[in-house]
């Protein structure tokens, strides 16, 4: 699984030459010769070397794939051991029956230290962010950047194919000073990247780690035949924001809210807001019903509020209206759904 510094455009040369040079070095660690894995990526003796030098999310994947197949060693010499082709695949293994994204996050973090404790990775949580980080336990040398940088962008690269969205960082910061090729960043993480920061992080919006893992073990087979291909974050639609449209349809409680409030609260333009819904193939109209839905029962399973007074709750402007909705919804009224759960 190795890094490849590209959005979603396999053909456009970013990924940096310093990490070819971090492969090449990979190599020199263990005295083998990197003719052919260079040659299986296309790239060019003299570009090695170059300070501006750039090799395509393609062509750095058949450089790395090979180099980890040959030396069998998946964190390319960075450690103090060997982490056998495969490795990175057993941490998705163990990651992908989490009930949600932070409970992924939280065993990649932990199992990642069974491999090796030379580099530890963190969550954090507080207020509205979270902070996946990487304490540093020995000196990483030459490929510093190259090591911080991948693995960053391994979890980051997981954790989006898990929940099946986009993860839009707020920042990324890095302990190194900032380097000469700075200008691919913004592509690889995002636009606020900061450099001689205490650690390597990314930080995000912490909702995202309530999101459910849409992924089996069925999904990871077949992902992991292409698994270098995952830090190319091909992800558009960001399902955070349903997420987000949904905590504010639960909370209203009775409060009739328009497209301008829940855009308001979101701060977003109405326009944006109706485009990304459409985006994740759905629309305000259903998750506001989806939020009645779910409300009314609820009130109805608690069994002690009328169900005039549960109308209103729900958002509806008087009892027949409700019930009427009910029935549709459950085949029920609202009285005969109650009596299932008294």
């Amino acid at each position: 699984m190795p890094f490849q510094a590209a959005a979603a455009t396999p053909r456009r040369a970013v990924t940096p030459a310093a990490f070819v040079r971090g492969v090449v070095a990979a190599y020199e660690r263990y005295g083998r010769d990197p003719t052919e894995a260079l040659s299986r990526g296309q790239v060019a003796p003299d570009l090695v070397n170059s300070p501006d030098g750039r090799v395509t999310a393609g062509q750095f994947e058949a450089l790395a794939g090979h180099a980890m197949r040959e030396l069998d060693d998946e964190a390319l010499g960075w450690f103090s051991r060997r982490l056998p082709f495969g490795t990175y695949g057993m941490l998705c293994r163990a990651s992908i029956t989490a009930p949600n994204l932070e409970v992924a996050v939280k065993r990649w973090c932990r199992h990642h230290r069974l491999l090796t404790e030379d580099v530890l990775f963190e969550l954090a949580v507080s207020g509205e962010t979270a902070v996946i980080s990487l304490r540093e336990q020995r000196d990483l040398g030459a490929v510093r950047e190259f090591c911080l940088v991948t693995l960053l962008r391994y979890v980051l690269g997981f954790s989006c194919w898990a929940i099946d969205s986009a993860i839009s960082l707020r920042a990324a910061e890095f302990p190194f000073p900032e380097p000469h090729h700075v200008s691919v960043y913004p592509t690889i993480f995002c636009k606020t990247v900061s450099f001689g920061a205490g650690r390597a992080g990314i930080v995000f919006d912490k909702h995202y780690l309530s999101l459910p893992l849409t992924r089996n073990p069925a999904d990871l087979d077949n992902m992991l035949k292409g698994a270098l291909r995952l830090t190319v974050l091909p992800y558009r639609r960001d399902r955070l924001l349903v997420e987000r449209v949904r905590r504010v349809l639960r909370e209203a409680r009775g409060r009739i809210l328009g497209a301008e409030d829940i855009a308001s609260e979101l701060a977003l333009s109405t326009r944006t807001m109706h485009r990304r819904l459409r985006e994740e193939a759905t629309s305000l109209r259903d998750l506001k019903e989806e939020a009645k839905f779910e409300l009314a029962k609820q009130e109805l399973m608690r069994g002690h509020a009328p169900i005039k007074r549960i109308a209103e709750i729900a958002g509806f402007r008087n009892e027949k209206s409700f019930s009427r909705a009910f029935r549709t919804w459950t085949g029920a009224s609202p009285r005969e759904f109650r009596g299932r759960y008294r």
